[in-house]
């Protein structure tokens, strides 16, 4: 089966931003000798005559207004990967195809779904649950399943006795040629795979007989689309979790033999992941009893860790409703998400040195007992502006890379949840201010420092939203304050600027 996203790059664009930036006609483009070149458009922009590897200028030409957004091709590769995997479940393999195309090796496995047809459906719907719009084919081999994909009627099963009765009508840029091959055979009067069929096979092995790349020739790509000729895969495959096991000659019945068997394997799971020079965040624990049923107990941490103790410790709140029933003869503890972690220096009589504080686990034990989102932190977050530079998740949550430690230099520790207007007396339009009423008092201002400009962000804003001008303030009771102006007089986007304070100082 040969999955293609014709528009997994846009389709991944559209998921990360707000639906009313959606909307405008964007294009993604890359750097080229010539100037940025398109490679990804959306419907606004298609319909705007934007199209794909068009310059940029050419198509600020038809569109002036057009919005730009570098494109980001590791970040689609990775994407592409992680659908490769999350493929596999309707099959035992798959592999990235192409920059947008994933191939699946479903043999034996479509009847498990209701048929060909109904497993091409299943893969679309569930493509567009996850915002990406798919055109799955399935045949014989990879070549006419690439075909039917990228130039077939949508869900297209070849025939397996007669392959060309589906693939012949295609046109031969199907075979996955080169575009200047193409070209030549269209020249040539052959413009669909059937016509090759048609054609003395020496005349056109004759006319390419130099060619060794099957890119560059037809008559490879032609006996490989109908099997005669084996064409190299190479599954991509999924690093398989450290995962430590006991399996026991007598079954056990009672909770301190459970606790062993768990220490052994924390200790077990501590070897295999400091021999990979790995951290665990997130632990799983399945205790299998004889009767066929499998307890399963999850354990996420604030950070990574490599201490069997504290492993222990928090699976001990989570083992007290396990009933073993007529035993469990079998015990699996699996690491399903791993970091980095460098090793660390032991004392002298074997015991580890504390790194940092102590607070990770403190939130781990509160996690353990209360659940995961009951204890929530703050992430950076990739914006300037104040109330979008942070957001809230679980203790337990990945941090990325910019979701780093946040920025307190010269802003409060304290942000209101919605700044709140103010009146404020100036002396110009622009000048410092010297008095502000919020809450209905009256604060004179002893000392100010500012104004720090912040713009808007202007590929998620529309065109209305002004700058704001931010000041930090005193009052003559040393109550500091931060402040802002929003817009400035006379910029076209409003009236007069408004004030709102928008946190406090300590």
């Amino acid at each position: 089966m040969s999955i293609w996203l014709p528009f997994l790059a846009i389709d991944r664009w559209q998921r990360q931003v707000e639906l009313a930036i959606a909307e405008l006609a964007t294009v993604l483009t890359v750097e080229s000798a010539h100037g940025p070149r398109i490679t990804a458009v959306n419907e606004a922009a298609r319909h705007a005559g934007a199209q794909v590897g068009q310059r940029l200028v050419d198509a600020r030409a038809l569109h002036p207004d057009i919005n730009t957004m570098p494109a980001d091709l590791a970040g689609d590769r990775k994407m592409l990967e992680r659908l490769t995997l999350w493929t596999q479940r309707w099959g035992p393999w798959s592999m990235m195809d192409s920059a947008d195309a994933m191939l699946l090796d479903v043999t034996g496995a479509s009847h498990l779904r209701g048929g060909p047809k109904a497993v091409l459906c299943e893969i679309a719907q569930h493509c567009e649950r996850r915002g990406f719009r798919a055109r799955p084919a399935m045949a014989a081999t990879a070549g006419a399943a690439w075909a039917l994909s990228h130039y077939g009627d949508l869900y297209s099963i070849a025939d397996h006795d007669d392959p060309l009765l589906s693939l012949g009508p295609l046109p031969v840029a199907a075979l996955r040629l080169e575009p200047a091959i193409s070209t030549l055979l269209r020249r040539l009067g052959l413009k669909r795979i059937g016509d090759l069929q048609r054609v003395p096979r020496q005349n056109l092995a004759r006319r390419f007989r130099d060619h060794r790349n099957p890119q560059t020739n037809p008559l490879i790509r032609l006996d490989q689309l109908l099997g005669r000729v084996p064409e190299p895969m190479v599954p991509l495959h999924r690093e398989d979790p450290p995962r430590v096991s006991r399996r026991l000659l007598e079954p056990i019945l009672h909770r301190s033999l459970l606790d062993q068997i768990m220490r052994d394997l924390a200790h077990d799971m501590v070897g295999e992941l400091e021999a990979k020079r790995l951290g665990t965040r997130r632990l799983e624990l399945r205790a299998y009893r004889i009767d066929g049923e499998v307890a399963v107990r999850h354990l996420e941490l604030a950070e990574a860790v490599r201490d069997a103790s504290h492993i222990c410790r928090l699976f001990a709140s989570k083992l007290d409703d396990v009933q073993a029933g007529f035993g469990i003869d079998q015990v699996d503890m699996i690491s399903t998400w791993v970091q980095p972690l460098s090793m660390s220096q032991a004392d002298l009589h074997d015991e580890p040195l504390v790194q940092g504080s102590s607070l990770p686990q403190m939130l781990d034990r509160i996690c353990a007992r209360l659940g995961p989102d009951a204890v929530q932190r703050p992430l950076g977050n990739g914006s300037h502006i104040p109330e979008r530079s942070f957001r809230f998740a679980s203790a337990a949550a990945s941090v990325g890379p910019d979701q780093g430690e946040m920025q307190f230099y010269l802003r409060p520790l304290k942000l209101l949840e919605r700044a709140e207007r103010i009146a404020v007396v100036y002396a110009t339009p622009e000048g410092m201010p010297r008095r502000f009423r919020w809450r209905g008092q009256n604060h004179n201002i002893a000392r100010s420092e500012g104004p720090e400009r912040i713009a808007p962000e202007w590929w998620k804003e529309r065109s209305k939203v002004r700058l704001r001008d931010y000041y930090r303030i005193e009052d003559e009771a040393g109550r500091r304050y931060w402040i802002y102006r929003d817009g400035v007089a006379g910029d076209g986007r409003g009236g007069a600027p408004d004030w709102y304070l928008h946190g406090m100082f300590p």
